[in-house]
């Protein structure tokens, strides 16, 4: 049995008590007035950052100067130019509102889809009836305990957040935009609630389902709950991917309501999937560490790996196909979509990319690191700082603009979920025994070898 200690207890409280102070500062130091943006402006202005719009100006200023115009000329140009200007600072001081909000989703959404990434793992397991797997389906198990309570808070920082991330709930910008207007059959808040609970209830009722006849199993004389969990997980399968592909549609691609991409579901699910299976290796590897999980070997290690490396490149497949089937149409609307990442994200975009393919790929790729704990971690780490990443492109452009960085709102937002994810998952671990024991393929996977 593994206990939950006081002291990860203590860490994991610590980490979001910090966090909510960090967010709650950014949150009240976000709130500029519009004086106060015009000001920021004239400075960034002056020291050459976020100044296209004031070079213009300033240009324009000079040309006037030189050019013999009329006094009335003058003045209406000059009134011309004030009202561009505050139409300028309101706009950058929306996106300056909507920072905290957007990092704190992008947090929220990554923990999310750790744990729903796993619940598919663990269902595809089941329904697969893999035999090398079952040790580790207490860890499978414990991460999913996450997800209802995660999803939940998504939903509810959308709803709360409403316009400041996502435009289509802006009842002002949807009476100028006739694309949103004829989207706004399924981009409503009501229909968004409700397909979300759908989504919501469906994962959450697997997930209890399943960890309630794999427990049962344990205790039982036959293999009934094995059977049963089979079949819900055959068809919560179907479910799950017709669900995860509106799910990412509502919950992501919808911050850009004028871009679509049909390959968008597939996207989200190679990101979420080798997400929870890296956590899945590091907690398992955690676990042995402090002596338990007496049966997982090198080659259960090696499998958790193989599945990090084959699900890196297959996001890798589906980020550049995704990118050059847009890019090589070269159709304004869809490509906007790259070139604003592109031009004002273009370390974190590339960065990105080099964390969650190249840098996996060239460790995992030696069969002999797979069994390796420390190069798993390596690997591990560096695929979650991607996906977070991933996440983070995904949203901060479309509700940030440029106005983006790496400050105390990302940081104590991953702070809050990071020590929620901690206790709820290390809680869940705590319930039961680490062995499904009366699993009918436990024997298999007590003896794998690769």
């Amino acid at each position: 049995m593994y206990i939950l200690s006081n002291r990860l207890k203590i860490f994991s409280l610590a980490l979001i008590i910090i966090g909510s102070l960090g967010w709650f500062y950014s949150y009240s130091s976000s709130h500029l007035t519009l004086d106060q943006v015009k000001e920021l402006l004239a400075e960034e202005s002056h020291n050459g950052s976020h100044s296209d719009t004031a070079h213009a100006m300033e240009n324009s200023n000079e040309n006037h100067h030189n050019t013999d115009i009329h006094h009335e000329e003058m003045d209406e140009h000059s009134e011309d130019a004030h009202g561009h200007e505050d139409e300028h600072a309101e706009h950058v001081l929306h996106q300056i509102h909507n920072r905290p909000y957007a990092a704190l989703y992008v947090a929220a959404f990554f923990f999310m889809m750790i744990s729903l990434g796993t619940l598919a793992f663990y269902a595809i397991q089941y329904a697969s009836q893999a035999g090398w797997s079952p040790v580790l389906f207490r860890v499978m198990e414990a991460i999913t305990y996450y997800l209802l309570p995660g999803a939940l808070i998504v939903l509810l920082i959308a709803y709360v957040g409403d316009k400041h991330i996502f435009i289509w709930m802006d009842p002002e910008v949807v009476a100028h935009d006739e694309i949103i207007q004829a989207k706004e059959g399924w981009l409503n808040k009501t229909s968004f609630l409700i397909r979300a609970l759908i989504y919501i209830g469906g994962w959450s009722l697997y997930r209890y389902f399943s960890r309630k006849f794999s427990v049962a199993q344990d205790h039982a004389k036959d293999n009934k709950n094995f059977k049963r969990n089979f079949q819900i997980s055959a068809g919560f399968l179907v479910f799950f991917m017709y669900t995860e592909s509106m799910m990412s549609w509502d919950w992501i691609m919808s911050v850009d309501p004028h871009w679509f991409s049909t390959l968008f579901g597939w996207y989200v699910f190679a990101s979420m999937a080798v997400s929870g299976i890296t956590v899945i290796a590091l907690i398992t590897i955690y676990l042995k560490s402090k002596g338990l999980l007496e049966y997982v070997n090198d080659s259960h290690l090696h499998d958790l790996a193989k599945f990090m490396f084959g699900f890196s490149v297959f996001w890798a497949y589906l980020w550049f196909s995704q990118f050059m089937l847009i890019w090589y149409a070269n159709i304004p609307e869809e490509v906007t979509y790259f070139v604003t990442r592109i031009e004002m994200y273009p370390i974190p975009f590339f960065t990105m990319f080099a964390l969650n393919f190249l840098f996996p790929f060239f460790v995992l790729m030696n069969s002999d690191y797979k069994r390796v704990p420390i190069f798993i971690i390596m690997a591990g780490v560096v695929i979650l700082v991607g996906h977070y990443m991933d996440v983070y492109i995904m949203i901060m452009p479309a509700t940030v603009i440029d106005r983006y960085g790496f400050g105390i709102a990302e940081f104590s937002s991953i702070l809050i979920f990071l020590g929620l994810f901690l206790l709820i998952v290390f809680y869940s671990l705590s319930k039961e025994e680490l062995l499904a024991k009366r699993n009918p393929l436990i024997k298999e996977s007590k003896n794998f070898h690769y």
